[in-house]
């Protein structure tokens, strides 16, 4: 028989065994072939073992009948007994048609190959490791296999695989990791976790150094870390763990920078547990990598800053993000703003991005990755292993500005996060203020929006950023800062405020000679102070319920008086005449009651420096614009007769409910602590007569009220009373003395106090033409 003969030298009879559907006749078979094979090994036969072997494979194991493979199977693991330590020679032609049989639809067939590849690596041991590739491929697909019978074949050849690599010292870990990477991806439970499985064998093993190849697999980790299965997910953490052990223990062998953006994009993982593993591991990266963080900034912000608003269900992960945001803030330095960005090109070039670990598409497309991740700073991503001298990085100061401008605008975003992106504003303006002050204009209006927010909180950390910038010596215009945002004129985004001069007379500049900039402010200041009365004319409410409150903090974080000088400045030439009444009120109850302005009232008080007449003078033509408040800055500057006369004037003016309700605060606030000045020098009624008469005069003013009453009964605590009759005679008095020395125009002061009441007085006039026109139309 042909067949018989093509197959020597295997006898006809275990041909015939090793075709039988018996396993038994099978095993007979198996028995006469391990038999057949130790002659030819004593023989040193080489051609007929190979030949053998050639036989089992071709004419068994690949064959197409079903029991002629499973004969080949056991006749192939039969030759690898006989061979013994001599199987290493004959590995691939042993190895490749069992695998081969791995895919086999009979899941009795796929058992019978994972038993046959059993005995074959029992035998080679250490041998096999040149072809550990092919094999950990096969059994990670059979890992996964629907039948119980062949994943309990497998495991047992698992197991067995594990003992040889972990005894060996000659695995080849290069080799094996673009497998490792490309499994790792498996969507299959089981598959998961035969991964893991072997990812910790690997790392226990001394002489195997897995450290060097995580960010080839740290992100299928991390995917791997949200699987359904509690098992796989405990499995994931420990090796995980293990790894962060690791780097603690050795981190300049870390390649920091290639598993930057992994952690960046699973920090903003759906998944609680990845996103806490992630923010963990980013903790621990930026404590011990430091400033070769600092590149990856604005990917790292970009995942941290939604987390500082979690709420208690999620408050470890807030803990953490918090940490890394801290963390991160250290790293950058005064340094950072003085680095020649010049020769920072001239680097050392990173390598090719196309080279850096590239995760699954979908980890790809997140949109997270770090703008910073080009080859112009990413070259200081590792630590050197042998120089302990610190890495020069480059911060990438647009990248983060672009990300905290864009949390800013996110109006959905919790007010914790809101407070870090001002932190973050506010440290960089500090530590970085040059590099900074090239991103004022386009971060300006949002800082202004944001005095609009409900957290008080917020807002203050707002205003210090704006006091910052207002204050920094790197926003003057001379040098490097920018020109459109550093100019004081208006523009079109600021209030609207006549250009022309002429509107000032050439004595009313008096008031206005002292500049609102000092050398503690820039020239953003004055372009800030603008924006803010803009604000504050476009948005009543914020006005009513938050104007106070934020002037007298930036009296706190800026100069008082530069605040009040530039306001009236602004004020003065400001069209909206209503806006600027209600304004100039609100200035005046911020003067007169913050316990945060008492150095500039105790300034104000005694007008002895030209400094303060020369504020007083800016003050009062601003304050012209509500006539109440004009008198009581003549009562705060104890300019009693000028006082008097303005009161004098009164008779003259339109006088409204409001008008009088004004007065009537006015009385309430003489009444307060801030004037116990003022009501002392009544005991001196012939030094300050004006004082006595002005008062006087707001008790004519008033209806018969409570405030009346309490004027009223202010006025008959007088002593002598009948010595306000020769008050005319003593117009040389101290009064006077004091016109005098502070060298104030007063008549001046009065006629523009005039030209004021005229303007808003043909304001009213128009005001009531206008709705008197759109009544008829309405009557028509």
């Amino acid at each position: 028989m042909n067949a018989e003969r093509d197959l020597a030298p295997l006898a006809p009879s275990v041909v015939r065994a090793l075709n039988d559907k018996l396993y038994e006749k099978r095993k007979v078979a198996a028995l006469e072939i391990e038999k057949l094979v130790r002659e030819f090994v004593a023989q040193n036969n080489t051609s007929q073992i190979k030949h053998v072997i050639q036989i089992l494979s071709q004419e068994f194991a690949l064959s197409q009948h079903p029991h002629s493979r499973k004969g080949g199977l056991i006749g192939l693991a039969a030759c690898s007994i006989a061979l013994g330590k001599d199987s290493g020679l004959y590995l691939k032609e042993l190895i490749e048609p069992v695998l081969t049989c791995f895919n086999d639809a009979d899941s009795r067939l796929r058992y019978y190959a994972c038993e046959a590849l059993y005995n074959i690596v029992k035998v080679a041991r250490g041998s096999v490791l040149p072809h550990f590739n092919v094999l950990f491929d096969g059994l990670s697909k059979l890992a996964a296999d629907p039948d119980p019978n062949v994943k309990s074949g497998s495991e047992l050849l698992d197991r067995l695989l594990k003992d040889i690599v972990t005894e060996s010292n000659q695995f080849d870990l290069v080799g094996f990791i673009p497998l490792l990477r490309e499994r790792i991806y498996s969507n299959n439970q089981y598959a998961r976790q035969f991964i893991i499985s072997w990812i910790l064998v690997l790392e226990s093993v001394p002489d195997i150094n897995l450290l060097d190849y995580l960010p080839e697999i740290l992100d299928g980790l991390f995917q791997i870390l949200g699987d359904n299965s509690k098992e796989i997910r405990k499995m994931c953490e420990v090796a995980l763990g293990e790894f962060l052990k690791e780097i603690k223990k050795n981190p300049p062998s870390v390649k920091f920078a290639e598993m930057a953006n992994i952690l960046v994009i699973h920090c903003q993982a759906a998944d609680d547990l990845i996103q806490l593993t992630a923010m963990c591991w980013m903790r621990e990266f930026i404590q011990l990598a430091g400033r070769v963080m600092l590149p990856y900034s604005s990917g790292i912000l970009t995942a941290v800053l939604p987390c500082l608003s979690y709420d208690d269900r999620k408050k470890n992960i807030k803990e953490v993000a918090n940490v890394c945001n801290q963390s991160l803030m250290k790293l950058v330095i005064p340094e950072d703003d003085e680095m020649d960005e010049a020769k920072q090109v001239t680097a050392p070039p990173a390598e090719p991005a196309s080279e850096e670990p590239v995760p699954e598409p979908e980890a790809a497309s997140s949109g997270s990755l770090d703008a910073s991740g080009d080859s112009s700073v990413s070259n200081t991503g590792v630590f050197p292993a042998t120089s302990s001298e610190r890495i020069q990085v480059t911060l990438n100061l647009d990248g983060i500005v672009q990300v905290l401008d864009c949390h800013l605008h996110d109006t959905s975003i919790g007010m914790m996060t809101r407070i870090a992106v001002l932190k973050w504003l506010y440290h960089l303006y500090i530590k970085t203020p040059r590099k900074m002050f090239r991103h004022t204009d386009s971060l300006f209006p949002i800082l202004l929006r944001t005095l609009s927010d409900e957290s008080d909180e917020v807002i203050l950390k707002d205003l210090e950023v704006l006091a910052e910038i207002a204050s920094s010596p790197a926003g003057q215009t001379e040098g490097h800062g920018p020109s459109e945002a550093a100019d004081p004129r208006p523009s079109h985004v600021e209030l609207h405020i006549p250009v022309r001069n002429s509107q000032l007379s050439a004595s009313g500049t008096k008031g206005l000679e002292c500049s609102p900039s000092t050398p503690t402010m820039n020239s953003y200041f004055y372009k800030f102070m603008i924006n803010l009365l803009k604000r504050f004319s476009s948005e009543r409410k914020l006005l009513e319920t938050r104007g106070a409150f934020i002037i007298r903090q930036l009296c706190l974080l800026l100069n008082a008086e530069n605040i009040f000088h530039s306001m009236a400045d602004i004020l003065l030439r400001e069209e909206d005449l209503k806006f600027a009444s209600t304004m100039v009120h609100t200035l005046n109850t911020i003067l007169l009651t913050s316990s945060e302005l008492f150095q500039l009232r105790n300034q104000l008080k005694d007008l002895r420096t030209p400094e303060s007449r020369n504020l007083f003078c800016c003050l009062y033509r601003s304050w012209c614009h509500n006539p109440v408040t004009t008198v009581s800055l003549c009562f705060l500057t104890q300019n009693y007769k000028h006082a008097y006369d303005l009161i004098q004037k009164f008779g003259d003016l339109e006088v409204t409910v409001d008008f009088l309700t004004e007065v009537d605060k006015l009385v309430q606030l003489i009444e307060c602590p801030i004037f116990t000045y003022l009501r002392l020098q009544l005991l001196d009624v012939k030094n300050n007569p004006y004082l006595i008469k002005a008062l006087y005069g707001l008790l004519m003013l008033l209806p018969q009220s409570s405030a009346f009453q309490l004027l009223s009964h202010r006025l008959q605590c007088v002593p002598n009373p009948e010595l306000m009759q020769s008050a005319d005679g003593t117009r040389a008095s101290a009064g006077s003395k004091r016109s005098a020395a502070s060298n104030i125009d007063y008549t001046e002061l009065l006629q523009h106090f005039d030209k004021v009441q005229h303007k808003h007085l043909e304001a009213r006039h128009q005001r009531a033409g206008r709705a008197e026109q759109l009544e008829r139309r309405g009557v028509l």
